[in-house]
């Protein structure tokens, strides 16, 4: 997973180098998103998770994003065409996020929450993990490309010592018609709905906190200093998220999917609401509630689609996974580009407070699915 934010954590570097418009830099992003869209649906017209052994195709996917990853630092990052090997990453991606939620579902045991949170920890400590690499000082940019890629091939290994668990299940095929059950479905329509609140929030805030910390920073410590510490506070922000996603996934099996869901988004919009209060004051409160919003932001990630996978038909759970990933990504593509608008009308102060809207409507949506009377197959009948 340090492929998706690969692009996303030089922004800086590149921006000083090329001067990127806030389009551009949107674009770095928002193109993995679009990709990882289109990479879903073709994965799940295909059946290809059915058709072949999961790890061989998350072995595949993760060399060839790897591969398209490593071709970024060849090209003009002013040009548009930097944003199909992101595409082509993204896609890749489809083939590594999902299907390795799917090989983590096969081993749970009244613990699918904490299974899940642990794969959505680890695609969190991977999406920050390029943030890292360029808090070292005298990394270029491109090197930071290389040693994601990298890493990406390790993983690519790595995924053929694992072995698929007793609940390995063949999914159903897709169908056009098994979409609507996702709709039709008032219970899953509602987790639905609080995942794509949630969704409207999580990336923007991904591919936008690191610019806003170092322009934070920068008004108040010298040069000298900013960038890394900016970077390794970047790190950090995101990287605490894994922690929360462990532990969301550990009381979510035992108090609820929905009351976790629900504290986590109340938390993480309000830091969306207050963060610009704090841009160009003390680094301390900044980094506090950064840390705290980077924690907050995805601890409820991996119980929406925990969530699907109790309340879909046993047959359907390989479908409606595929149909809220899909649509929460392609969400994520309306709030990654807004930012800069956010940006330029709102200021910093102000920009990361229309994000607080998806993970408030998340709360209202959550809270009706805990009254449905469906909510009892949740988290071993805890709602």
């Amino acid at each position: 997973m340090a492929l998706w934010f690969s692009a996303s954590a030089v922004i800086p570097a590149l921006d000083a180098e090329f001067h990127l418009a806030g389009f551009q830099k949107a674009l770095l992003t928002s193109s993995v998103q679009a990709g990882f869209v289109v990479g879903t649906l073709i994965s799940a017209l295909g059946g290809f998770a059915d058709r072949y052994d999961p790890r061989r195709l998350f072995s595949v996917t993760a060399v060839v994003g790897a591969l398209a990853t490593a071709l970024v630092p060849l090209m003009d990052p002013q040009t548009h065409w930097i944003s199909l090997p992101r595409f082509i990453t993204g896609a890749c991606m489809a083939g590594v996020y999902p299907v390795g939620m799917k090989l983590a579902t096969t081993w749970a045991n009244r613990d699918m929450g904490l299974l899940v949170g642990l794969l959505v920890g680890a695609l969190t400590l991977g999406s920050a993990s390029p943030h890292l690499f360029t808090a070292f000082g005298g990394l270029d940019w491109r090197t930071t490309l290389y040693i994601a890629a990298i890493s990406s091939l390790v993983g690519a290994v790595l995924i053929n010592f694992t072995h698929l668990g007793p609940h390995a299940i063949r999914s159903a095929r897709f169908e056009p018609r098994f979409v609507w059950a996702a709709w039709r479905t008032k219970s899953l329509r509602l987790a639905n709905f609080g995942y794509l609140g949630h969704m409207w929030e999580l990336y923007a805030m991904w591919a936008w906190i690191g610019i806003f910390i170092q322009s934070s920073l920068e008004s108040t410590m010298s040069a000298s200093h900013t960038a890394v510490i900016a970077k390794a506070l970047t790190f950090l922000t995101i990287g605490i998220g894994a922690v929360g996603c462990l532990l969301g996934g550990y009381i979510a099996d035992r108090a609820g999917r929905t009351t976790v869901t629900m504290w986590a988004m109340a938390i993480s919009g309000s830091c969306a609401l207050l963060i610009g209060f704090v841009y160009g004051g003390n680094p301390t409160a900044l980094s506090a509630i950064c840390l705290i919003w980077g924690f907050s932001v995805v601890a409820d990630s991996a119980q929406f689609s925990a969530s699907i996978a109790e309340l879909s038909e046993h047959n359907l759970v390989g479908t409606m996974l595929t149909v809220q990933t899909c649509g929460g990504f392609l969400l994520t593509l309306v709030s990654i580009h807004l930012m800069p608008i956010f940006i330029e009308n709102l200021g910093w102060h102000f920009a990361f407070a229309p994000l607080a809207l998806g993970p408030f409507l998340g709360v209202l949506a959550m809270a009706q699915l805990s009254r449905h009377p469906d909510a009892v197959k949740l988290a071993n009948g805890n709602r």
